[in-house]
């Protein structure tokens, strides 16, 4: 911890220095993204600086997974994956444990953080305010990708539709993630006439597995979590099946979205990308942890066309992008 502790030191050190020079923001095409970012080809996410003394080079980069689940099981999970981001890059990689998406989104605004994995919900803000360039995203072998939102109660609950909510606890996990929050209170509003507060009691568990835990030890009527993360706990023997019902599903989003901070290098963005797309998967440790929710290949994908529900999800429910 000590190293990791230094190593953020560091790069915050070289991010006081790169983010001087942007507090003069320039006259450039931006749309909802930050003051310190341009974006002159339309693609709604930051473009690289064209001025070299606002890029960085770090010899140790910092990679994040988003925090949904126990971070300790995902540093094992990458591990692999990183030994080849290492040997891709020639740099020394270091996995960065966050525990909230919050944390994660300023570690990389102020610097501290080159690589990351953002949930879907907290993509849009990563992009705008953080300056993040989502490129990829896990997908199935034969190219599907995705998750969906559930609303889960436990056998027994009382619980048995949507409505039966109403009166009760539901546990959201935090106010940045699509399937934990957002995406959910959209879907209730407009479906189903439901607000928190008015109509129900809501609670933040601050993560997916707290949630799935906090239902299947009935410490919660209902929560709204991500399949995906439901799909692995079962399969890590976390939970057991029978302890959960599902009462609602949503149609599909777009998963973790994966990419770099927008001042790295033009060079080392491009070698962190092929990183990723000329991983080879089998027999690895990502393997045997995200096979669990049918997952075996990065899919490129574009933010500005895979995130357009989750932008509109957010417009819906007067979600701002601006950095507080």
């Amino acid at each position: 911890m000590k190293r990791i502790a230094t190593l953020l030191a560091s790069a915050a050190a070289v991010a006081v220095f790169s983010f001087a020079g942007a507090a003069q923001a320039e006259e450039c095409p931006r749309g909802d993204l930050d003051k310190r970012f341009c974006d002159v080809d339309g693609d709604l996410i930051a473009d690289i600086p064209t001025d070299a003394s606002k890029l960085i080079d770090p010899d140790t980069l910092i990679f994040a997974y988003t925090p949904v689940e126990d971070p300790a099981v995902y540093k094992t999970a990458w591990s692999d994956f990183l030994t080849h981001l290492e040997a891709e890059t020639g740099k020394k990689v270091v996995f960065f444990p966050v525990q909230s998406n919050a944390a994660q989104i300023e570690a990389m605004r102020s610097g501290r953080l080159h690589i990351a994995g953002f949930n879907t919900g907290s993509n849009p803000l990563a992009v705008n305010c953080a300056g993040f360039r989502p490129f990829t995203i896990m997908a199935s072998k034969d190219g599907n990708f995705g998750y969906e939102m559930e609303i889960l109660t436990y056998p027994g609950s009382g619980i048995e539709k949507v409505e039966d909510i109403k009166g009760k606890q539901l546990a959201f996990t935090s106010p940045t993630s699509n399937s934990g929050f957002k995406a959910p209170s959209a879907i209730l509003k407009a479906d189903f006439d439901m607000q928190a507060e008015r109509d129900f009691e809501p609670v933040y568990s601050g993560k997916h597995d707290n949630s799935i835990l906090g239902v299947a030890n009935k410490d919660y009527p209902a929560a709204s979590i991500a399949n995906s993360v439901l799909s692995r706990m079962i399969q890590r023997d976390v939970i057991k099946p029978d302890q959960v019902v599902s009462i609602y599903k949503s149609q599909t989003f777009p998963t973790t979205g994966f990419g770099t901070a927008y001042n790295l290098t033009p060079e080392l963005q491009d070698k962190i990308r092929n990183a990723f797309f000329n991983f080879e998967w089998e027999g690895t440790t990502l393997q045997t942890e995200f096979e669990k929710s049918n997952e075996g290949q990065f899919l490129e994908m574009t933010y500005q066309e895979f995130w357009e529900v989750i932008r509109k999800i957010d417009a819906a429910n007067g979600v701002s992008y601006a950095c507080e």
